[in-house]
Parts: C-alpha cells; structure tokens; sequence
C-alpha cells in the first residue's frame, strides 16, 4: 500500500532551495534587503517565516502587499533580489547530508528524477553549477515554465509529467509550507525536509514526513 513505508515510487521530485541545499536563509537576507530597497517595505520575522518561502516573486510581493506587481516592478525586484542572493550564497552553498547517496540510490534503482522549483532559470543554472549537480537534473521544472507557482498544484503536476508519470505515483520532496500544499495538491506523497520550516508545520501542511536531511532515505524508500 502506498500509505506504508518503504514504498518505491515511479518517480522523485525535488525542490531546489531548502531541500538540495540549506540556502534559505541567504534567500531570506536577499528578501529583506530587497524589499526595503525596492518596495520601501521593511519585512517582519513573520513575514520571513510565512510568506517568502514557496512560490514565485510576483506571487510573494503579493502575499505582503496585497497587491500583484506590475511587469516593470516585477521585473526590477527580480534583478535585485536574485542578484544579491546570488552574491551571498556564491561559494557558500554545500549539498543536504545524504542527497549525493540517495541520487545513487534512485539511479540504481531505475527511478527517475526531477527538479520542481519555484526559481528562475539564472539561480537554477547558478545553484546547479554551486552544487555541481548540472548532469543529475536533467528533467527540470522551473518558475518560468508555469501559470501559477506554488502553492497551486500545477508545478508538481507538470513535473511527473515531464517524467511522463501520474503525480500520484511519485514522491515529492520539499522544504517550504507552500511547496508542501503544491506536491500534496497534485496528489504526490511528501518527505519534507526542516531546513526551512518546522516538522510541525510541514506535516499540517500535507507531508507525510518532514525530516532533517537525506540521510535516512533507505526508511521510506523500496
């Protein structure tokens, strides 16, 4: 039964941020920044902790300010904040404990993989090079590839088809509430990792697990 532990899913989907590499709190700093600079808009802890994370920019300048922004802002708030995330993160980012053996692992296995992330092609291209994953994630999901981010469905969904699979039949692995309500939605079963948020949030969210790393991935993978 899909409900019990280890399962072998048909295929893995991966976020980037928070979930290859624990890099959300340069993101964080990037949005703090950025929001002061750009939307004159001086961000709360509450506000990096519930609204910056999962999803793309336009969606998240919405969520704290109530209103979508136009193409020009948009696009201006895009330059500077991945810019400066860029700039803090390059050099530092290092992979989650246990992710190197787990690709492995899916590799001898025959299960394929993809990556479903919220980011645009400059950061993914930038975290792939970082992390010298750019021949792992050949099959790839990005912020530009989709109508309406996470936490709507349609990223995860696009991404097991890409796999050419039903989202049903995968398992997903995320870091973010809003990424979590964006797998558990398209109908995947979710790991979430606690880089981001707390174990306690993600499994409200919709995940059946929420652990540290990858380390363990043998307990939920056949």
């Amino acid at each position: 039964m899909k409900d019990s532990w280890p399962w072998r899913p048909s295929g893995v989907l991966f976020d980037m941020d928070g979930v290859l590499t624990a890099n959300n709190h340069h993101h964080r700093q990037a949005w703090s920044e950025t929001a002061r600079s750009v939307l004159n808009l001086h961000l709360t802890e509450e506000d990096l902790d519930t609204k910056v994370d999962g999803g793309r920019n336009p969606e998240i300048i919405e969520r704290l300010t109530g209103t979508y922004p136009d193409a020009v802002l948009a696009a201006r708030f895009e330059d500077a904040k991945e810019g400066r995330y860029r700039e803090l993160a390059a050099g530092a980012l290092i992979e989650v404990a246990g992710l190197s053996a787990y690709l492995d692992a899916l590799d001898a296995r025959g299960i394929p993989f993809s990556l479903v992330t919220s980011a645009g092609l400059p950061n993914v291209a930038f975290g792939m090079e970082q992390l010298g994953f750019g021949q792992r994630f050949v099959t790839r999901v990005t912020g530009e590839d989709v109508s309406r981010g996470k936490p709507h469905p349609e990223p995860f969904l696009l991404g097991a088809a890409r796999l050419g699979l039903d989202a049903a039949d995968c398992l997903a692995h995320e870091d973010a509430v809003n990424g979590v309500r964006s797998a558990a939605g398209a109908g995947c079963r979710v790991v979430a990792l606690t880089t981001t948020a707390p174990g306690s949030a993600l499994l409200e969210a919709g995940a059946s697990l929420a652990v540290p790393d990858f380390s363990g991935w043998a307990a939920w993978l056949a």
